[in-house]
């Protein structure tokens, strides 16, 4: 066991070797490790005795496990920060480089377990797919609705209206979406009038939902809704748009890199006892996570997240920053998971340190994945060319990118966001004459 002083050193050791390379150009970065310390306690084991019989990726297992369980807890347990609670519901997308990352793969053995541990969630409150629209997720987790109407033969005025049970609504407010088609609902988002993004940044936040749509009654209170998402890279960097990651949707994901980690020709073997075991563990540990409420942190905790707060909060310039911008909301409610894990209601030392594991390999991914992207298309694709050009280019070259599809001004606001941010600069050169405005990239330069 470590000892509290030696732990902080090894916390940092993570965050600074998650980080020792900056931003590059996307997929210049190592494939991130996850620290060993994320696999802790019964979410530990659950993964480690899965592992030899599965193609998935431990991370996939291990970042499931955390979502599933937290999910079947529900909305009992919180940690409390300022004038939030923060649950033990998170949102997740396993992003394989291929389609052949086995994300599907670990979500059926963790449901094998689950079905074990509780076999009504696993059953009722476990859906695959459908999120297509905000008033559709409402509907899943909805209050009962209730309508007057009239009663008896009086008209007008006269006439007596009694509230009247039109629909008994759902009791479970419980939620697990496992939407293996993720690129799907990043294209439903973008459609004009689609609620759905509103609505699950709702559901992460506080779990009371409703729309402003007229024809749609329905609402929800206390809902525990968790999300996880399967996409490849290439999808996410194609679908993921600027407003998903402006207005906060994206940053309340967790976004992690997954592959698959063995090759199984006829599948792996996981025996129905090894399964049970595991079920029946985890079934007391949701058992008696439901008897807890609030959450406080230990004094070691305490001491060790003051000196790791500034180091998460300290935020990221660009699409970064926007898509890492809850840092530390994530490992608090990370950290809040693993201390239910360990039927604790306290977030001692050692559940914050898994909880950084996790968070830094997923800050990591994103820096695999996008590398330091900015966000803006042209800007980017900018970027890119420059960096392919040895000699830099000039603005007429810059324009003729876009076959001339682009407003001038378009081009110069690309290119000023490309100066501020100190990834590319204009240098004047002599051509005999007036001299040219070239553009040279500043970034990713040997």
């Amino acid at each position: 066991m470590l000892q509290h002083d030696d732990g902080a050193a090894r916390v940092r050791e993570i965050i600074d070797k998650a980080r020792e390379i900056r931003p590059r150009p996307p997929n210049a970065l190592p494939w991130p490790v996850m620290a060993d310390e994320a696999y802790r306690g019964l979410a530990g084991a659950i993964v480690n005795t899965i592992k030899p019989a599965s193609e998935a990726d431990p991370v996939a297992l291990l970042i499931q496990t955390l979502a599933s369980v937290g999910n079947a807890i529900g909305r009992g347990p919180y940690y409390q920060v300022e004038g939030d609670r923060h649950g033990s519901n998170l949102y997740a997308v396993l992003v394989g480089e291929t389609a052949k990352g086995r994300k599907g793969t670990s979500a059926g053995r963790i449901r094998q377990v689950m079905q074990v541990a509780d076999p009504q969630w696993a059953s009722e409150r476990m859906h695959s797919g459908g999120l297509s629209s905000g008033e559709g997720l409402i509907w899943a987790v909805r209050d009962k609705i209730i309508q007057l109407e009239r009663q008896g033969q009086g008209k007008g005025a006269a006439a007596e209206r009694v509230e009247v049970e039109v629909d008994p609504g759902v009791i479970d407010k419980r939620l697990y979406i496992l939407e293996s088609e993720f690129a799907g609902a990043l294209a439903v988002m973008k459609r004009d009038g689609n609620t759905l993004s509103r609505v699950i940044r709702d559901g992460w936040d506080r779990g009371d939902l409703a729309t402003l749509t007229k024809n749609s009654p329905a609402r929800a209170t206390g809902a525990h809704i968790t999300i996880v998402g399967h996409i490849t890279a290439d999808e996410l960097r194609r679908d993921l748009d600027r407003v998903s990651m402006a207005n906060g949707y994206a940053n309340r994901f967790l976004f992690a890199v997954v592959k698959r980690s063995n090759v199984l020709p006829f599948g792996g073997v996981l025996g129905e006892e090894a399964i049970y075991e595991l079920g029946r563990q985890t079934a007391e540990t949701i058992d008696a996570a439901r008897n807890i409420s609030q959450v406080t942190m230990t004094s070691a905790a305490k001491e060790n997240w003051r000196k790791v707060y500034p180091l998460l909060s300290e935020g990221e310039p660009g699409l970064l920053g926007a898509m890492i911008g809850r840092a530390e909301a994530q490992v608090i409610r990370l950290a809040l998971i693993y201390a239910l894990f360990d039927r604790r209601a306290e977030i001692d030392f050692g559940h914050l340190q898994a909880a950084i594991a996790v968070w830094e390999f997923c800050e990591s991914s994103v820096r695999y994945i996008f590398g330091d992207a900015l966000g803006d298309p042209i800007a980017d694709e900018i970027l890119r060319q420059l960096r392919a050009a040895k000699d830099g280019l000039t603005r007429t070259q810059v324009r003729d990118l876009f076959g001339r599809h682009r407003t001038a001004d378009r081009i110069g606001l690309a290119l000023s966001t490309l100066e501020r941010s100190g990834k590319a600069k204009m240098v004047q050169r002599d051509s005999g004459g007036r001299p040219t405005e070239v553009w040279v990239a500043t970034v990713g330069e040997e």
